[in-house]
């Protein structure tokens, strides 16, 4: 699909063909687009969940925030009391996180390492979790990495008719404790009772607020709980819920390239990423659509 553009190269818009993603062609990031570009890019995200531009090599910190900026205003990357033990960060602007496992004279630059990142759903545990995540791709290991997303519209549509309506009106806990890789975050306890699990409770069922559609919202499957529900009874629910949402059908996975961007709607997509050579080098540089409160 073309979306064309008075005065401009057209912005060319073509679909992965799963159930959710789209690669977006004729846009430089490094130059701000005419006011019809960014509706057309800003229409093909609430289409699309999740947003391909390859071929971006040489992005300043200060032209991707600029560029994640067409999409809304930007949430500053997690304080300290959040993303303790979160890495040690290099000197980027407060709107920048790194995702690396690079390490300089022995401490690591950015976030997350090189293990497998279980299917989560960005910083939904503080009350007001972003709307979107943009991350940038500097330096890809040769092989592993990729990162797949998941449809949550889609995952509810499908969802059997007895789990959507026992869970119709639930909140569930967003684990504050672990990352997810699986870290815990210096200075909060394990937890020993789900029940007691630190972050925010969020409805299962969320509405976009910009579509009005709905969605399953699934923070990270360690520690949750869908409040008031016995343990046991909660446990089976959100068994249930996680192996439906990443159930392939519902899943698009990308295999990174340098000077990629990819930009998620985090009120309508999880996602997970697979592990990689720790002997080899990623860089990523994330910024983050402002969100609001899941209702």
């Amino acid at each position: 699909m073309t979306t064309p553009c008075a005065g401009t190269v057209p912005i060319e818009v073509v679909p992965t063909g799963f159930a959710l993603g789209a690669e977006i062609r004729g846009i430089d990031a490094r130059k701000p687009p005419p006011p019809e570009a960014a509706e057309a890019l800003r229409e093909a995200w609430k289409q699309h969940l999740v947003l391909l531009f390859r071929g971006q090599t040489g992005l300043s910190d200060k032209e991707l925030i600029a560029f994640t900026q067409v999409f809304g205003p930007l949430q500053e990357a997690p304080n300290s009391d959040v993303t303790a033990g979160f890495g040690s960060f290099a000197d980027v602007p407060p709107e920048v996180t790194i995702i690396s496992n690079i390490e300089v004279d022995g401490r690591p630059i950015g976030a997350l390492g090189a293990g497998e990142a279980d299917w989560h759903t960005d910083m939904s545990f503080i009350e007001e979790p972003p709307a979107g995540s943009c991350l940038y791709a500097i330096e890809v290991p040769p092989s592993g990495g990729n990162t797949s997303f998941t449809n949550m519209h889609r995952a509810l549509d499908t969802l059997d008719a007895e789990t959507a309506a026992t869970v119709k009106d639930a909140r569930c806990v967003h684990d504050l404790s672990l990352t997810s890789t699986g870290s815990r975050r210096q200075g909060i306890p394990e937890v020993a009772d789900v029940r007691e699990t630190p972050g925010a409770r969020h409805p299962v069922l969320r509405t976009h607020p910009d579509t009005g559609r709905k969605a399953l919202f699934l923070g990270r499957r360690r520690n949750a709980w869908l409040v008031g529900f016995e343990v046991g009874e909660s446990e089976r629910l959100l068994d249930r819920l996680w192996s439906h949402a990443a159930d392939e059908a519902h899943v698009w996975e990308h295999r990174w390239r340098e000077g990629d961007i990819v930009l998620w709607d985090n009120r309508a997509v999880m996602h997970r990423r697979d592990p990689f050579d720790p002997a080899t080098r990623r860089l990523m540089h994330r910024t983050q659509v402002k969100g609001g409160r899941p209702y």
